[in-house]
């Protein structure tokens, strides 16, 4: 009966412990997170506190905000010393008497339990050594031995099992402390927190939350009626943008802006990684005022590019690209080849760099005056019957300068500040001339620049290059210069007596590729000699177009762009027959403009030495002419005065041989011989008058 009570005891002391071991680790979870809510919250405040210390980069210096976060930091600080507070009385009143249950009445029971196991296991060992005792040999040494072990184990037992049974009616007495005295610590400890929280939040602190909360409540209605506005417009954008997410829109719906003078995007950078191969790379390009720059995907600023003052760009031919175009910086030294996603950007790209080159950016309304340049160079390509109205303001006073010179342009090409110095627009260009943007081949039509001299009139134009049987006509030109140029267009002109034709073409002609998206340009040889210039087919040399050099009356390359320059060739023979007209061939070249300007100054010099020379020649010869003439008609004078003295001899010699002639023979001698001689004493005299 008693073991099987000690069992039940036993089995009540287990539920108790393990029940106590839960309980522990739930109040164990308050405790910490207690702990951690006071160590937060003062973590918070501190952070609070540091507001002021930030640099948000979209955030200024909000002094409301910095001064209510300062005051919710004081408030939770106090809030936090509460916590601190708290955490304590949890650790003492209800930590701790929990703690001593589990850690001394539990372990005691668990030990006496195992004191009073081995006990009963030695007393049973000792009784049955005892029992064992023979009857028949006693030993009165081993009885007392067995004996004596048999008294100390069942009195050990006995000991044993009373405190052990002490212990767990104790235990039924401890469990209800260590239930209610946690318990009891806690909810001391909370209402003593509770009541520092109310005497710290004071009625003032309320009306700060108050006002706080009102705040709070005005930012969200805000940021309700901002986010409804951008949801509207996100979805006005995303019904305006659909036909722009084709890569390649269509150019009439989406036409090009041909005004801008800034422009960024993606673009395609061709970079070559061998003699024949190259890759693509994509950047974001942009322009900033006279540069181009690009930024690859994570920098954070772009690099410059190459300076477009003063560039060139045209549209370039890849064999595995599309909208592809090239820009050449203004010394020719650098270039670029890039790739538009589409044939609107490719345009737009194309028209921005043209504006930019011609310095428009630098302007107070940059767009206003680009649309002004690009209209009256529309204007000049297309004219209307109001043409001479529209640029009447512009004419100013006419000045004389020197025909042929080779001077340079004081303005910008294209600028819209750029006014003509010598002549007028009208003087200059005719305003209904078509502008020839490409070279005609010589086998299907025969321009006017292309006129055949006396000697060339019977030769025929071989399609593969001169024949090996005819001499070149250059072979014996003293001056042999070749340059490589690009024909940008010609159109006629008015005058050829100031470089400002050459200027006003160039502009007009630069101006009508862009506006008509012509930027194709034909490269050729140029070779200039003291006979002629002439363009040559770079592949097959053939010659596309000859000049004859005294054709040529006025030549000019532009000041600002080197690499632009032009000449008027006159001819005769245009629009109207039988009179002379005047064309303007402008040309772009690798930066030699002067170089060649200068080569066909030398020419005329050459070809002009060369005529004065010749000219020299043939007045000598003509010289020497009319003396060998006068000298002819001095021996002829001689001669007949000789005949004349031997006929007088012989006369003189008959008469005196015949002097028994009759009288009557002798008068009609006489009178014959005198009216010979009379004669030829007039004749004489004729004659000298003559020589």
């Amino acid at each position: 009966q008693t073991r099987s009570l000690l069992g039940v005891f036993e089995e009540d002391a287990a539920a108790i412990s393990n029940y106590i071991n839960q309980l522990f680790q739930a109040m164990h979870r308050i405790y910490d997170a207690q702990n951690e809510l006071s160590a937060a919250t003062h973590l918070t405040s501190k952070l609070l506190k540091e507001y002021e210390k930030q640099r948000f980069p979209l955030g200024g210096d909000d002094e409301v905000m910095t001064s209510t976060l300062q005051q919710f930091a004081k408030v939770i600080d106090e809030l936090s010393s509460c916590h601190a507070v708290l955490s304590t009385q949890l650790a003492d009143a209800m930590m701790f008497p929990i703690t001593q249950f589990k850690e001394r009445d539990l372990k005691e029971i668990l030990t006496l339990k195992e004191v009073f196991q081995i006990a009963s296991n030695d007393h049973d060992a000792a009784i049955t050594r005892y029992s064992r005792l023979s009857k028949r040999k006693e030993n009165e040494k081993i009885k007392a031995e067995v004996t004596e072990d048999v008294y100390t184990s069942r009195k050990k037992q006995h000991q044993t099992m009373m405190h052990y049974f002490c212990a767990l009616n104790t235990l039924q007495y401890k469990k209800k402390i260590s239930l209610l005295e946690p318990l009891l610590g806690y909810m001391q400890a909370q209402i003593s927190f509770f009541k520092m929280g109310s005497e710290n939040l004071t009625e003032q602190l309320e009306e700060f939350l108050t006002n706080i909360g009102t705040s709070v409540q005005n930012v969200r209605r805000e940021m309700d009626c901002e986010v409804e506005n951008m949801q509207q417009t996100i979805e006005d954008l995303e019904v305006a943008s659909d036909p722009l997410y084709l890569p390649d829109p269509d150019p009439t719906k989406f036409p090009a802006h041909r005004n801008l003078t800034r422009k960024a995007g993606y673009l395609n950078a061709r970079n070559k990684t061998g003699l024949v191969s190259s890759s693509w790379e994509r950047q974001f390009y942009f322009t900033q005022g006279g540069n181009l720059m690009s930024q690859a995907r994570g920098d954070v600023a772009g690099g410059l590019v190459m300076d477009i003052d003063n560039c060139s760009v045209m549209a370039v031919d890849c064999e595995d690209r599309r909208y592809c175009f090239q820009i050449t910086s203004f010394d020719g030294k650098k270039s670029s080849i890039l790739q538009a996603e589409s044939k609107k950007d490719y345009e737009e790209w194309i028209c921005t760099i043209n504006n930019i080159s011609k310095q428009i950016y630098l302007s107070e309304n940059p767009e206003e005056i680009a649309a002004r340049v690009n209209q009256s160079a529309l204007e000049a390509v297309t004219p209307s019957p109001s043409f001479q109205q529209r640029h009447e303001s512009m004419r100013p006073a006419v000045q004389s300068r020197p025909p042929a010179a080779r001077t340079s342009s004081t303005g910008s090409l294209g600028s819209d500040s750029t006014a003509l110095s010598a002549l007028s627009l009208d003087s200059l260009v005719a305003p209904d001339t078509p502008i020839q943007f490409d070279i005609i081949s010589p086998v299907s039509e025969d321009l006017p620049g292309q006129a055949k001299s006396s000697g060339q009139s019977g030769r025929r134009t071989n399609p593969f290059g001169e024949s090996g049987g005819s001499k070149p006509e250059t072979e014996d030109s003293i001056l042999h210069q070749l340059f490589i140029v690009r024909f940008l267009g010609s159109m006629e002109v008015r005058s050829d007596e100031s470089p400002d034709v050459v200027y006003e073409t160039m502009r007009q002609i630069l101006a009508a590729r862009a506006i008509h998206n012509v930027f194709r340009m034909t490269e050729s040889h140029l070779l200039v000699t003291c006979d002629c210039l002439k363009l040559i087919d770079p592949q097959t040399q053939v010659t596309r177009l000859r000049f004859p050099l005294p054709n040529v009356v006025l030549y000019a390359t532009h000041q600002e762009n080197k690499r632009l320059f032009g000449f008027v060739l006159r001819t005769s023979g245009g629009r109207v027959e039988s009179r002379q007209t005047s064309i303007c061939y402008i040309f772009e070249s690798n930066n030699e403009g002067e170089k060649i300007c200068d080569s066909v100054g030398l020419a005329k010099q050459i070809a002009l030495h060369a005529e004065l020379d010749r000219k020299a020649s043939e007045k000598q010869k003509e010289i020497d002419r009319v003396k060998e003439k006068q000298q002819k008609e001095l021996n002829k004078q001689k001669q007949i005065e000789k005949d004349l003295e031997e006929q007088s001899r012989l006369i003189a010699a008959s008469s005196r041989s015949n002097q028994s002639s009759t009288e009557g023979q002798f008068v009609v001698l006489s009178s014959s011989q005198s009216e010979d001689s009379d004669l030829g004493e007039d004749g004489k005299k004729k004659r000298e008058s003559e020589a």
